[in-house]
Formats: C-alpha cells, sequence, structure tokens
C-alpha cells in the first residue's frame, strides 16, 4: 500500500486525509465477483461502509447491488449507477419520505424489520398504487462472537423480527395486497474471522425457510446478509480476504431449492485495507510514566478507536528502515478536546518527531463516513492512487 512514490507525495499535502488505495480495492472486489460467482451468489454492497465517490464508482463496475440502510444511501446508489433492480432498503427506521422515494425509484426489494412496517410499506404502496417487494429481516438467534456493540442477530437486539412474531408476520403478509413477499433476510453480526458462526447461521436460515414453506409461502431469496471480517493487526497480511472460504460454507451448508437466490450484503471486507488514515505529529511530548504523540487527526476523523474500543494498526512512515532508532512507547491521541480522543495506549513505534507522517490502518470502513465536524474541524479530504 506504501511505497517510496507515495509516501513522497504525502510530504507536500496538507494533512490528515483518508488515503485511498483503489489498484488494491479493484483486486479486493475481483476476488470477492469471482468467488460468489462460482455458485451464482449474488453480492449487495453495505454502503454505510464507504461512500466515497470514487469507491462507489469501483464497486458499481464490477456489477455488485447495493445494500441501503437510508433514503439518501438509496438516491446515491441510483446516482453512481447501481441497477435499480439490485438496491435493497434496509434498516430499522424507514421513514415515510424514504419509503415513498424507495417505492418511486422502483428499487428491488425493502428488507422489513417489524409487523408495523410491514403495514406502513402496504399502506404507503397501495396510496400510489404499488406493489412492494419485501424480505423479512428474522433474527436467528445466533452470537456472532464479536464486539456487543455490533452484534445483530441476538434476540435482545433492536433489529429484525424475533421468531416467536412469526404468525403475526404470516398473518400480515397474507393480508396485504401491496405486499409481494419474495425472501428471508439475516444480519447475525459483524468483523466475524470464525467460520462456524456462518455454519450456525446457515442451520437457521434452513429451518426458518422450512417454516414459512409449510405455511404456503414461496421463498425466491434467501439473504444471508454479510459480517466477514477483516484482519486489524496485520493489514499487509493477506489484505484480502478469504472469500473463497466464505462462500463455500454457504455453498455447502445452505439447502438452496431450485431457482432460489443466494444474497448477500458485505461492507468491511470489501474496503477496509484499501484506505488509511494519513497524518502529521503535532507534538511529541515526553513524560515520566508516558509519552504522547499528538496527531493532527482525532476522533473526529476515525472514531472507532473511541467507539468501539477498535483496534488499528498504526505506522510511522516516516521513519525508513535507515533512519529507525530505538523503538518508544506512545499514546498516540488527537488533538480534540476530549480525553477519549487517543487511537491507541502504548504503541511501540520507532523514537517520533514533530512532523513525522503516520498513518492509522485499515480505515477504509466506517472512517470517513462516521468523520464529524465537532470542534468545528475542517472536514476531512480524500487523496487516491491508482485512478
Amino acid at each position: 500500500m506504501f511505497n517510496d512514490n507515495v509516501i513522497d507525495r504525502f510530504q507536500g499535502l496538507e494533512t490528515p486525509f483518508y488515503y485511498y488505495d483503489l489498484d488494491l480495492l479493484r483486486r479486493t472486489l475481483a476476488a470477492c465477483s469471482e468467488a460468489a460467482g462460482k455458485y451464482g451468489f449474488h453480492v449487495h454492497y453495505a454502503m454505510k461502509a464507504n461512500f466515497d465517490e470514487q469507491v462507489l464508482k469501483a464497486i458499481q463496475s464490477y456489477g455488485f447491488g447495493a445494500d441501503c440502510v437510508s433514503g439518501n444511501e438509496v438516491l446515491a446508489a441510483l446516482k453512481y449507477g447501481f441497477s435499480k433492480d439490485k438496491v435493497v432498503f434496509a434498516g430499522v427506521g424507514k421513514s415515510d419520505k424514504e419509503i415513498i422515494a424507495a417505492l418511486d425509484a422502483d428499487i428491488f426489494c425493502f428488507n422489513v424489520e417489524s409487523v408495523q412496517e410491514l403495514e406502513v410499506i402496504n399502506d404507503l404502496a397501495a396510496a400510489r398504487n404499488k406493489k412492494a417487494r419485501v424480505a423479512i429481516r428474522i433474527n436467528p438467534n445466533v452470537d456472532a462472537h464479536t464486539h456487543h456493540y455490533i452484534t445483530t442477530g441476538l434476540d435482545e437486539n433492536k433489529f429484525g423480527i424475533n421468531t416467536w412474531q412469526l404468525n403475526d408476520v404470516a398473518e400480515k403478509l397474507r393480508s396485504s395486497a401491496s405486499l409481494e413477499f419474495v425472501g428471508i433476510h439475516f444480519h447475525v453480526g459483524s468483523q466475524i474471522t470464525d467460520m462456524e458462526v456462518f455454519r450456525s447461521l446457515c442451520v437457521r436460515i434452513n429451518e426458518i425457510q422450512t417454516w414459512f414453506e409449510d405455511r404456503g409461502f414461496t421463498i425466491k431469496i434467501l439473504n444471508a446478509g454479510g459480517g466477514l471480517g477483516v484482519n486489524y493487526h496485520s493489514p499487509d497480511q493477506n489484505n484480502i480476504a478469504d472469500f473463497d472460504s466464505y462462500f463455500k460454507v454457504f455453498k455447502d451448508f445452505l439447502n438452496v431449492k431450485p431457482g432460489q437466490e443466494v444474497h448477500f450484503e458485505l461492507g468491511r471486507v470489501l474496503v477496509a485495507q484499501s484506505s488509511a488514515l494519513i497524518s502529521r505529529v503535532l507534538y511529541v511530548k515526553n513524560g515520566q510514566r508516558k509519552n504522547f504523540l499528538v496527531l493532527d487527526a482525532g476522533m473526529t476523523e476515525l472514531i472507532r478507536p473511541m467507539l468501539y474500543q477498535a483496534y488499528h494498526q498504526i505506522d510511522n512512515l516516516s521513519r525508513t528502515p535507515e533512519n529507525v532508532t530505538d523503538a518508544v512507547k506512545y499514546d498516540v491521541v488527537g488533538p480534540i478536546c476530549e480525553s477519549t480522543d487517543c487511537f491507541r495506549k502504548d504503541v511501540e513505534l520507532p523514537q517520533s518527531y514533530r512532523g513525522d507522517i503516520i498513518a492509522v490502518r485499515t480505515a477504509g470502513a466506517y472512517g470517513q463516513v462516521m468523520a464529524s465536524g465537532y470542534n468545528l474541524r475542517t472536514p476531512i479530504q480524500s487523496v487516491y492512487s491508482g485512478e
């Protein structure tokens, strides 16, 4: 990701900024597309992970669909060329305005997360003489074994419909003339690296599919969601995920009937490794027990470490092998007036100096999209290679 030419280019640029390696992004997309294509699987990109314009253009060019969780994400997907026949609208709190916009755009499907939402979509579709395609998001109660903030498929999570509500769902689907039931949808969490989680999900999908079929429903779409994780600790090793193993789990354990389609909603794993937050050291503060590197980027540019206690590898790009001195442990912090504005504590780095260029790695997912203007910070910019 970082060769001498790239680092030399950084010297003349104002920091902080997000650096995108579009070549790595395209290689990742190609690997995912090839692995999914072996089994005829369909992949929708989870737009909430990153909606940078160049990123969206690259993803769309590989024929992926779009998984959207807001009305504006739906509109952005259409703007950047995603086919309306591949746009899915999920989210636990869709407003009437957002639903109407998606109906008018004739998107492929709504992933519905409550019985009441079924009622609302049916009424809004009827008022516009339309029929809305819907899939039911069901909580499979499968533990993703990931951070509790990004676990979404347990009974106590706010997302989806619990299995004890399925009789109400079935009744509502039968009585709603403006809804077309097309499938069932699942999502158990994010940053999952244990393939056994996905095997357990397949078992639950098979069981719930049988429940619907026993009651006379035809299921066209099995949507298994996403959640495949990336290597935050060693981003230069296997920087493209093992898509073959991931999709093979579903090929081996999902009960796919003739004519059914299997859909996925991948986000993080497609974009995370292709970007890094680039910052400069403003100040080095040496104490008796702690040393601090104060960067010009902070929680306003990348909030994941502060919000999720997320780990990101941190590299000093200015300390090349020929000028590295003894390692020093630093707390790497930002300039924001909050004690939580800390990327990592006790990071072992070469002795660092004011003006050194620092890279916070694996920042392409849930980085730039979650940036804020707190402290009236200047909106962060993007820099690209491989355009």
